[in-house]
């Protein structure tokens, strides 16, 4: 098998323990509720190899897990729209600056949490200092994907919390498929292990994340949650 990168991307990677190769799997456009062990034995699978990591993307395991809140159960308040206005927007992703999240995370956090953290963050501001307002509201809010439409229409309508015990679901896709899977959160800017099976345990995060460091899905329209990571040969 030849592995494949998306464009602007690399398929080889160096990284502390040697140079790895990753492969884009790209599948169907997945809905929300389907069955990510399935997924893994549809695309991944066919082209495992013993020793072989996948890394899959927080995304669509919080899509099968219907993980997701939607516009229309949500009530836009002055607090959300006022505050969104102030906060600073990332090419990384859907942001505070987005009145939907932000009332998601007033609704998550609470009215005075946010308010905390936004007046914490401005003053981080004045000192150089970014990310606090995240740091204190949460993975939750941090993690939270969707309500915009600029590369899929269906995720205007709805955001994408982060998978529910995300260790737990690598350690059955394991059992199931005998797939070694670390679920990271990534952009081009930021990665993060949210959890990864205990076949895995012989890498620490910190290396794991050397073999993403590039964010190889992308965060365009890919279509390729999955990279298969394998340690190139010698």
């Amino acid at each position: 098998m030849e592995f494949q990168a998306n464009a602007g991307k690399q398929v080889r990677i160096q990284t502390s323990l040697g140079a790895y190769d990753r492969h884009a799997i790209r599948t169907h456009f997945v809905k929300i509720g389907e069955d990510y062990c399935q997924l893994v034995e549809q695309y991944v699978k066919p082209l495992w190899q013993e020793g072989d990591i996948l890394s899959s993307s927080e995304k669509i395991i919080g899509l099968c897990q219907k993980r997701v809140v939607y516009k229309k159960d949500m009530r836009l308040s002055f607090w959300a729209k006022f505050l969104s206005r102030f906060a600073m927007h990332s090419d990384a992703g859907i942001g505070v600056d987005s009145p939907w999240k932000m009332q998601f995370a007033i609704d998550h956090c609470g009215l005075g949490k946010v308010l905390w953290a936004t007046f914490r963050s401005a003053l981080g501001k004045l000192r150089g200092k970014h990310g606090i307002f995240y740091d204190i509201v949460g993975q939750e809010v941090t993690g939270l994907d969707g309500f915009y439409d600029h590369e899929f229409e269906e995720y205007g309508n709805y955001g994408i919390r982060i998978p529910e015990n995300p260790a737990g679901v690598c350690n059955e896709v394991y059992e199931k498929t005998g797939v070694r899977m670390m679920i990271v959160d990534a952009n081009d800017i930021t990665r993060e292990i949210l959890g990864k099976a205990d076949a895995l345990n012989e890498f620490t995060d910190s290396q794991l994340l050397e073999m993403i460091d590039d964010n190889p899905a992308g965060q365009s329209t890919e279509l390729t949650p999955f990279i298969l990571i394998r340690k190139a040969a010698e």
